[in-house]
């Protein structure tokens, strides 16, 4: 387990360790997550992404790893981008900035993704609406699956006294919560995926 920062009376970075998981379940897991997002990306050939809410930056590596594009990886924790601008990662450009404080002139890429970072937030649909005023041609998003993200917590012992919800959470959706959710603020599916335990889909707004 990562140890247990805030900003600003925010969670931030992973609570538990994603880069280097010592359980197998665990590994399994995230490998689905990684495995699902590279195929979603896959059918777009993006000539530029920009990753809202890149944490300690795992996936934006990833995806410079695979795809050799320009990548913009964003994030509101000071910590977390510091620690990110001093690994200095080749082909990444990191900067500190809140979702709600996205600039289309300079964040717009052809492809936004954003993952797990909805359901921290206390305004997500401010957030979301952020995102749609990047203009861009497609966005993938993610969150936990809920109630499954919170009875597997649970089945192995963790944040029993939180029924087993991940300090942080401020948000949980359901596949067809989550849908209604973008529905309600014009965006448009394209394709769903589900490795467990999430929630996630590639789409474009109205």
């Amino acid at each position: 387990m990562s140890k247990l920062v805030r900003q600003d009376g925010i969670v931030i970075g992973n609570v538990e360790d994603k880069e280097n998981p010592t359980n197998p379940v665990a590994r399994w897991l995230i490998s689905g997550f990684d495995r699902s997002l590279l195929t979603l990306v896959a059918t777009l050939a993006p000539a530029s992404i920009h990753e809202v809410g890149c944490g300690e930056g795992r996936l934006a590596r990833m995806l410079y790893r695979v795809y050799r594009v320009p990548l913009r990886a964003s994030d509101f924790a000071f910590e977390v981008t510091e620690s990110n601008l001093r690994r200095g990662d080749d082909g990444i450009t990191y900067l500190q900035r809140s979702i709600y404080d996205l600039l289309p002139e300079e964040d717009h890429a052809e492809l936004v993704i954003c993952c797990e970072v909805l359901e921290h937030l206390e305004q997500p649909r401010q957030a979301l609406r952020k995102l749609r005023d990047l203009a861009a041609p497609n966005y993938i998003l993610s969150v936990p699956r809920e109630p499954l993200w919170r009875a597997m917590n649970l089945a192995r012992l963790r944040f029993i006294s939180a029924w087993g919800n991940t300090p942080g959470h401020l948000n949980h959706w359901s596949q067809s919560g989550f849908a209604r959710f973008l529905e309600s603020e014009g965006f448009l599916a394209e394709r769903w995926r589900s490795p467990l335990p999430w929630t996630m889909v590639l789409g474009k707004f109205e």
